[in-house]
């Protein structure tokens, strides 16, 4: 764990050396927890390594490096009993000495190899590979790719203050048990969640992404702003998330897969549009990214608190589709399904995702090869001459509820739709029977929609009589929570949600088949998947493990709460 105050360059370095882990070939987890403010506040970064795949955050550090006091006095409760300290002790307040404690002079290392105090921080990050005795070489490639766009003095010199505070420590030997060889060359990403939505987007041939920048979605737009030349997106930073979302209907209208992305008060705004994205039968993308609400709440932490509001914001009566990725790969491939879905049925589709999923890196790979791209049913040029400019319709009725699409301008075909009620051919209109006929037309799409949600993952043994449910961004910690509870023989089995709506009732049922206790495990205050699960199924959660204080479940504390649970 690398802690310090904002500024201090406590992301950077985590950053560096989660690539730095993963370039050697290991699994790696690094998650972020930050205040909402440019300087000042404690930030923290904290990196799981391991040679098998990691999944969850931990609540024990093996190795602290505290860029502050106030970091030793905040962290070191949690260290391991073999775990180390490494901190700048001829920096600020003297620390009393102690074992744990492994004094590296940050500051002052890096003034003498580099001239540049600010710089400190890379000194930290080689004494602490070097206390693992990791290869520096992989750490400097990775410093040079790091700083190379800011020229190659700046990025030699960072290497030049690693290697200080890498043979610093080497001359010195602290023990320390803990080895961190590499283990082979691995060519896995190092990626958030917010990047595997934006590289689904892009593989799934979206051209057109608008928003107006809003934790926890920032980083998927700032991804598009530095790609959009690259690969040929047009790029708009709104001045509002009213507009956004129109732009993006906008450009879905005539043709083109677009995106929106937002966190819930932006989502808010954006609710009367996503309505007329239902009634007009435009297809759209919307990413709602979870923090901790209501309004403002906490903006820079993480919660779940949006399920329920985005299975029935909108008026009136329409389908979308819900879906509620759990980790950075079913981010990537949910995002195609997602683009994939709103433009054969036509209707909105949202995007789950939360501050923990969006802001957690992790090692990553992607198969492209299982990207196909389903655009709908288009009518061709031929088609539309063989109707004639004036007969095409938009909202034509269909079994399915699907009506065929044709781009406005194309072979001069007239396409009208409206956001009052309309007829077929998109004009308004206040008959009492085509009013019955539209909106039984636009809800028929939910059967089709029933048959394209995928099914639960479910873990853990057939046999258990215990199933613990959880949703979206849980599935890392619930599964090792799972392991952990089944290797001190209580016997549990895991159910993950991520395609949720429409409800994969039968799925569902079929999941939980010989059940004895069912406990749903969600980041809010309510449990918004146990109220959905008893509306759908009828099936009443036998207990709840709830977390709803701005921080990130954990498999400890899944675990603790799980036995209070069995035992209340």
């Amino acid at each position: 764990m690398i802690g310090g105050e904002a500024g201090q360059g406590v992301q950077s370095m985590g950053y560096i050396l989660a690539r730095s882990m993963a370039k050697g070939g290991y699994s790696v987890l690094a998650s972020q927890d930050y205040e909402s403010r440019v300087r000042g506040g404690h930030n923290f970064f904290a990196v799981r390594v391991s040679d098998r795949p990691v999944q969850a955050i931990s609540e024990e550090v093996n190795l602290l490096i505290a860029l502050n006091e106030e970091t030793i006095n905040l962290h070191r409760g949690e260290l391991t009993k073999d775990g180390l300290i490494l901190y700048d002790g001829e920096r600020g307040k003297r620390v009393a000495a102690e074992p744990t404690l492994v004094s590296v002079p940050f500051e002052r290392l890096a003034l003498e190899r580099t001239g540049n105090r600010i710089m400190g921080n890379t000194v930290a990050l080689g004494a602490a590979l070097r206390l693992v005795q990791y290869d520096f070489e992989i750490l400097s490639a990775v410093l040079r790719k790091t700083f190379g766009k800011k020229g190659l003095e700046v990025a030699e010199k960072n290497v030049d203050a690693a290697r200080a505070g890498y043979d610093f420590v080497h001359e010195r030997s602290p023990g320390f048990r803990h080895r961190l060889a590499p283990v082979g060359a691995s060519r896995n990403m190092v990626i958030n969640g917010g990047e595997a939505v934006a590289l689904g987007a892009l593989a799934a041939g979206c051209k057109f992404v608008s928003g107006y920048p809003m934790t926890p979605t920032t980083g998927i737009l700032q991804y598009f702003a530095g790609q959009a030349e690259a690969f040929n997106v047009v790029f708009e930073q709104a001045e509002d998330e009213i507009a956004a979302i129109n732009m993006v209907l906008g450009a879905s209208y005539a043709g083109v897969r677009a995106l929106t992305a937002t966190s819930g008060g932006g989502f808010s705004l954006m609710v009367e549009s996503l309505s007329l994205a239902g009634m007009t039968e435009t297809p759209v993308v919307i990413v709602l990214g979870q923090r901790v609400g209501p309004a403002t709440g906490l903006p820079t932490r993480t919660e779940q608190g949006e399920l329920e509001f985005a299975i029935h914001a909108g008026h009136g009566m329409f389908p979308r589709v819900i879906f509620a990725p759990g980790t950075a790969e079913e981010a990537f491939y949910l995002t195609v399904k997602a683009f994939n879905l709103a433009e054969r049925y036509q209707v909105p589709v949202i995007l789950l995702t939360d501050t923990y999923l969006s802001d957690t890196y992790v090692t990553a790979e992607f198969d492209l090869s299982k990207v196909t791209v389903e655009r709908g049913e288009f009518l061709s040029d031929e088609e539309v001459h063989a109707l004639g400019r004036y007969m095409y319709m938009r909202h034509k009725l269909t079994p399915s509820g699907v009506s065929p699409r044709v781009i406005p301008g194309q072979a001069a075909a007239l396409v009208v739709t409206d956001s009052d009620e309309h007829t077929e051919d998109g004009h308004i209109t206040e008959s009492t029977e085509v009013r019955l006929q539209m909106v039984q037309k636009r809800l028929n799409k939910m059967a089709g929609l029933r048959t394209e949600i995928g099914t639960p993952h479910a873990y853990g043994p057939e046999e258990a009589e215990t199933v613990l449910v959880c949703w979206g961004s849980t599935y890392g910690v619930l599964r090792e929570a799972v392991d952990r509870l089944n290797s001190a023989n209580t016997v549990v089995r895991m159910i993950q949600m991520s395609e949720i709506w429409p409800f994969p009732r039968k799925a569902f049922m079929d999941a939980i088949k010989g059940f004895h206790r069912l406990i749903v495990v969600e980041g809010n205050a309510t449990g918004q998947m146990a109220h959905l699960i008893r509306a759908e199924t009828g099936v009443d959660a036998t207990g709840k493990i709830l977390r709803y204080d701005g921080r990130p479940l954990t498999p400890t504390y899944v675990i603790t709460r799980f036995h209070e649970e069995v035992e209340a």
